[in-house]
């Protein structure tokens, strides 16, 4: 993948099909990028897109679907169970070509202070990019959500790297260079929001748990089940058997079933070693869709396109 650096931005949107789907135009109609995936859900109320190309291209991408979702999505009005602080909420990048890093982490600077700048919405640098230590980790960004940013910014450590408070419509914008992670659901035949939120609690790294893993306990409304949802922030040391194991035990104790589990955009080629994919009901799986280098493959020959 030489010459590549991914973008995954995700956007506070996953009910107005219109809008996600302009969004994903926005991609598709820069022959300099590739449109790997994107996918969207009703109870998270967000969208999440996948796409790389060249440094300066992915750049100007981003730079266009920040414009029109700050035009587009109002925060005031939006409502969804995933922790939000902006229309344009977090636009991570990765540097899928590691001779590229420093310069993507210059080019997400750029970014941000040409989104502050220019859109008028307030930026965050988080992980790689990171100026300030307090802004480094999202989680902590994202504490109080949207609408706690004016209380939260009277403290100064929580000033934005760029711009001043937040925009009124369309919030603040997190954006970085990170390593890849992957992106996890597994969904209970339960309804006990609690239950979830103590799995949550009980796995994630930051209480003693499996190492760098991140958890939620969260709702589905639609479907009246409950969900825990994980970011492995690095697959190398937890990998999805071992997510997955972990929960399949404690739900085993509780005498509660796993419905299904699914993935959230797509997981690098070396993370499938040792995967069981049909033991983990991984849900609308694709190989040659959801692997990234696979995908990339198969786009560069003109295959499975959208």
């Amino acid at each position: 993948m030489n010459g590549l650096i991914e973008c995954i931005p995700n956007f506070s949107e996953g009910r107005n099909l219109d809008t996600i789907n302009k969004l994903a135009n926005i991609i598709k109609k820069n022959h300099g990028v590739m449109l790997l995936d994107y996918s969207y859900d009703y109870d998270h109320n967000r969208s999440v897109y996948t796409f790389v190309g060249k440094v300066e291209t992915v750049e100007e991408v981003m730079f266009n679907l920040a414009k029109y979702a700050k035009d587009t999505i109002d925060l005031r009005s939006h409502q969804g169970i995933h922790p939000r602080m902006g229309a344009v909420d977090v636009i991570p990048f990765v540097a899928l070509d590691n001779k590229l890093l420093d310069q993507t982490i210059l080019m997400s600077k750029r970014l941000a202070k040409r989104i502050a700048n220019d859109l008028n919405i307030p930026t965050y640098l988080y992980e790689k990019s990171a100026i300030n230590s307090y802004h480094k980790n999202l989680q902590d960004l994202r504490s109080g959500q949207f609408e706690g940013l004016y209380e939260k910014q009277k403290d100064p450590k929580w000033h934005p790297d760029n711009g001043i408070g937040f925009n009124e419509t369309a919030g603040v914008c997190a954006i970085g260079v990170r390593d890849p992670l992957i992106a996890y659901n597994i969904v209970l035949d339960n309804n006990d929001l609690d239950l979830a939120k103590r799995i949550a609690s009980h796995l994630r790294e930051a209480n003693g748990g499996l190492p760098r893993l991140k958890a939620l306990g969260l709702r589905l409304d639609s479907i009246q089940k409950v969900q825990i949802s994980f970011n492995l922030c690095d697959y190398h040391k937890t990998g999805i058997m071992d997510v997955y194991n972990a929960v399949k035990e404690i739900c085993i104790k509780q005498g509660i079933n796993i419905l299904y589990s699914e993935l959230i955009g797509l997981m690098p080629l070396d993370s499938t070693k040792n995967v069981n994919f049909e033991e983990i009901k991984l849900k609308d799986f694709d190989l040659e869709k959801q692997v990234i280098e696979n995908r990339i493959k198969n786009l560069e020959r003109g295959k499975d396109e959208f």
